[in-house]
């Protein structure tokens, strides 16, 4: 048989992870990359002496494999850490998931979260039809007071859509189901319990989370950055680069965003254009502050669930790793959920967020901030409604039938961890003999 040309567009941890894995089989494969560096989302930056990812980015691992090789990666550059995660609602902090800690929030808010929890608990739990909405899940499952006060305005907040009009295809294990014993332990006394698949996670002890895909790229062959894919040529099989150069292929592998596909491919059947056009994302506007004031705190995270505060979560670089700082100093991140249907004001969205932050006691003075860095995210999360699978579906297919394979968190079009895209760029390799 003869020797199959495959290329890889994009040198996120998607790509990086296919071309790994191809050429760990004998395989050989060309990756183009856009950027300058390698990691995609999953880069880090220096500024002023601080170290800042590109948004927060942890690792979590359920699989051995992955677990093995991204510590043979890393070595001694890797570290665990217990998970301090919070929520802010109500003027309070209260521990992460909300619907295990209601010990400290006011009165009546306990009240018809446990009696609205013992309601569903009392008559069981029922699945009703195939149109089963992410709000009839929350609500059958936790009830309607910690729907009313915690899960319907964070998720609303985070998808920017109302929860019934998303679909459960997403959930996979991702929010946390406690038992009626452990609800009310959390409620007659803060818990130490530990909920979720996050329970714990590593983060390298130096440098930012690029320390992963610098480590991947370290041992793949034929890399290139600085090459931008413009054009995707389905009867010719090849690609056209910015430069001008074109390479031929047998098959592609994208992990570029799905969403931006019909710009590449000029003639694309009407019929599949129409696709398209059903994807919906939230994106993310995420604010880097680095800080001279020393936070002394162990809080990794914090969730912001209501209305009155304009992000949905800030988390905190220097408890990740101490080397993500100069000397004394702090850092945090803050993620402002957006999209086309629930749009911000990017020219006041800063003085925003630093108003919310003095309000929460997350920041006194603006005086106290050394350094900022901005990061606004086009693609954050592929939003599943209604139209999400059987679009998705179609145009996989599609895709598929002209030797394009689909990778990753923004390429296969799916809500993953980094975990995760490290596993689908595995199996995507092992298409290939």
């Amino acid at each position: 048989m003869a020797k199959k040309r495959i290329i890889i567009l994009g040198a996120g941890l998607a790509g990086l992870s296919a071309a790994w894995h191809l050429q760990r089989r004998g395989l050989d494969c060309l990756i183009f990359e856009k950027e300058s560096e390698v990691g995609g989302l999953c880069r880090s930056k220096k500024i002023g002496g601080f170290t800042f990812d590109c948004d927060g980015h942890l690792l979590h691992f359920k699989h051995r494999y992955t677990f093995d090789l991204v510590k043979s990666l890393l070595r001694n550059n890797l570290v665990k850490h217990q998970r301090s995660a919070w929520i802010y609602s109500y003027g309070k902090f209260t521990r992460y998931p909300f619907q295990a800690n209601l010990y400290g929030l006011p009165k009546s808010v306990v009240q018809d979260c446990l009696l609205g929890f013992i309601e569903v608990y009392n008559n069981g739990y029922k699945k009703t039809n195939n149109n089963y909405s992410f709000r009839d899940w929350i609500i059958q499952t936790f009830g309607k007071g910690i729907a009313r006060y915690f899960m319907v305005p964070y998720n609303t907040k985070f998808w920017t859509t109302p929860p019934e009009r998303l679909t459960c295809e997403w959930l996979n294990g991702f929010i946390p189901t406690p038992s009626l014993k452990e609800i009310i332990e959390g409620t007659i006394e803060e818990s130490q319990r530990q909920f979720g698949y996050n329970a714990h996670f590593w983060y390298p002890k130096k440098g930012g989370i690029n320390q992963l895909p610098l480590a991947l790229a370290s041992h793949i062959k034929n890399l290139h950055c600085n090459c931008e894919i413009i054009e995707i040529n389905l009867a010719k099989k090849d690609i056209r680069l910015a430069s001008g150069d074109r390479e031929r292929f047998d098959f592609l592998i994208s992990t570029i965003p799905l969403p931006e596909i019909p710009h590449l491919i000029k003639e694309l059947p009407q019929e599949t254009a129409s696709l398209f056009k059903k994807l919906r994302w939230n994106s993310i506007f995420n604010l880097n502050l680095g800080m001279h004031k020393k936070d002394g705190s162990r809080i990794h995270w914090v969730y912001f669930p209501q209305k009155d505060t304009c992000f949905f979560r800030v988390g905190f670089f220097h408890n990740f790793s101490s080397y993500l700082t100069p000397g004394d100093k702090s850092s945090l991140y803050v993620e402002v959920s957006y999209s086309k249907e629930k749009p911000i004001d990017k020219s006041n969205i800063i003085l925003q967020i630093k108003e919310n932050l003095k309000k929460a006691g997350l920041l006194s003075k603006e005086g106290h901030i050394c350094c900022q860095d901005i990061n606004d995210i086009k693609y954050g999360y592929p939003i599943y409604d209604y139209n999400y699978s059987s679009a998705r579906k179609m145009i996989l297919k599609f895709l598929t039938q002209n030797n394009i394979i689909c990778c990753g968190r923004y390429g296969f079009w799916r809500y993953l961890s980094m975990e995760d895209v490290i596993l689908h760029g595995k199996e995507i390799a092992s298409k290939f003999s």
